[in-house]
């Protein structure tokens, strides 16, 4: 192990470095990724190249090893929480340096479902990625989902279920936004374990996203293609 213990970070070149905050990232270990950042940041990387290029890079393949069944939900959580560790250093330097957001989502697991932590690797995969994201937390009525577009004007609702018997209720919400003409103001994403697409088809979602992974690329995509409607 003495090797493993000797790598100092500071001495490491930026490629270097970046690469040892995947691996950093990879193990979930925080206080080496706020070192890290923290290095880049003295030695003048801006603050949107350290997110994209350190922090989204090796959440990016924590989210493909997840996906592939290598890495469990433990360790992605884990990685998640060093990434937490850096986006808070980050969060006010990006605000201020005004970085290029991707976009924002409001997410929530639906009514009588009290199972978050699907949700909550979507929510850490977003922020990872450079959403802006409201965490509605879990059992949400209606009410709470409408109110919060209502405030928060977001680009995505994103729901979770993980019950049979909750499922249904992402289509109340669905139904109660198209009743007050707001559906096509919004891209909403459903997930959870016993969702597919037939599902999200069913109910009127704009996609059913199989894990973490897919949310993001499927809100990137989304919300590509709603700016570029709106600047045609």
């Amino acid at each position: 192990m003495s090797e493993e213990e000797d790598i100092i970070l500071a001495d490491l070149d930026d490629e270097e470095l970046v690469q040892q905050m995947f691996d950093d990232l990879y193990d979930g270990l925080r206080e080496e990724i706020e070192e890290g950042v923290n290095i880049l940041l003295e030695r003048g990387w801006e603050p949107y190249r350290i997110l994209t290029e350190a922090l989204v890079g090796g959440m990016t393949i924590v989210g493909a090893d997840f996906r592939d069944g290598i890495l469990f939900v433990p360790e992605v959580l884990l990685a998640a929480n060093a990434m937490k560790g850096g986006m808070f250093i980050l969060k006010p330097l990006l605000a201020e340096t005004g970085a290029p957001r991707m976009g924002s989502m409001v997410i929530g697991t639906v009514k009588g479902d009290i199972h978050d932590i699907g949700k909550n690797l979507v929510s850490m995969m977003m922020e990872g990625a450079g959403f802006e994201v409201v965490d509605l937390g879990i059992n949400n009525p209606v009410e709470n989902y409408l109110a919060a577009l209502e405030e928060h004007k977001p680009d995505i609702l994103g729901m979770s279920a993980l019950l049979t018997t909750t499922m249904p209720y992402m289509k109340v919400v669905i139904d109660t936004m198209i009743e007050q003409g707001k559906r096509d103001d919004y891209i909403v994403l459903v997930g959870g374990a016993p969702l597919n697409e037939e599902f999200g088809k069913a109910i009127g979602a704009d996609a059913y996203c199989r894990d973490a992974a897919v949310a993001v690329e499927t809100a990137k995509a989304y919300v590509a293609r709603k700016h570029n409607a709106m600047s045609a």
